[in-house]
């Protein structure tokens, strides 16, 4: 399935949208059968508010958090791989495409196991929505011009994080390289780790951007976009493992 089929499927399937889908099914009801109707207009209210809400959402994020025992600076691996998270298209203040606010905290993280370690750096993420430049060279730049990093590799033409590892393992077996530190974010890293693993890495994962809270209070239960976006990415990630099991890697690559 092309990455434009995929990402409008995986629209209709999170919040908001399957929300408003809800929603608007119990309007169609109303008339025809009103206690469907209004059980699934209760139903959209009652998963909008707990979608919204900074403690559901944090708490289904931090399912998918393995906080490291060790970190990844101890562990003997032959290079640090490091994923793209998005691109910041056409940013007035830099006069091009840039790295994302995801790829930033990623990058950030990658800059800082470089210097614990010294092992040499890969950058991978392609352009799917068909930019001039790659998240893969976007990270590059950033690393060597803002981090002083030098970045070894780069992948830049993978769509999802499917195609970031086959197409990684193809560039790094040149150089006898299995061993790596995957930096992406901690949410992630489930669907990133089975990936890689599966193309045939040793993968010792380096999570960045931990889902933290710094107090419980009465806010934590006031409903955010902030949550709603955090409600989202879970399902997504949710939705890409059960999707990843379900499809060949063949038939994605």
């Amino acid at each position: 399935m092309s990455w434009f089929a995929t990402n409008l499927t995986s629209a209709f399937l999170l919040p908001p949208f399957n929300l408003i889908l809800l929603g608007a099914a119990g309007v169609l009801f109303l008339k025809t059968r009103p206690g469907l109707g209004k059980g699934l207009m209760v139903m959209m209210l009652a998963l909008f508010y707990l979608q919204s809400t900074p403690i559901v959402a944090d708490a289904l994020l931090q399912k998918l958090e393995t906080r490291p025992r060790h970190s990844p600076a101890d562990n003997d691996v032959e290079a640090i791989v490091v994923l793209g998270g998005g691109t910041y298209y056409n940013a007035p203040e830099y006069g091009n495409d840039t790295v994302g606010r995801y790829t930033l905290e990623r990058v950030r993280y990658a800059a800082r196991l470089h210097r614990l370690t010294g092992k040499p750096l890969l950058a991978t993420g392609g352009a799917p929505l068909g930019n001039s430049s790659s998240e893969a060279a976007q990270m590059k730049t950033v690393l060597e011009r803002e981090f002083q990093v030098p970045v070894k590799w780069i992948e830049g033409a993978s769509r999802n994080t499917r195609e970031n590892a086959y197409k990684t393992f193809e560039i790094l077996k040149r150089d006898e390289v299995s061993r790596i530190a995957l930096v992406t974010h901690a949410w992630h890293m489930p669907r990133a780790v089975r990936e890689f693993e599966q193309a045939g890495f040793k993968v010792i994962p380096a999570a960045t951007a931990y889902t933290t809270r710094y107090k419980t209070d009465i806010f934590a239960f006031i409903p955010t976009a902030g949550a709603l976006l955090r409600s989202s990415l879970f399902f997504h990630e949710v939705i890409g493992l059960l999707w990843y099991r379900l499809i060949p890697v063949s038939d994605q690559l």
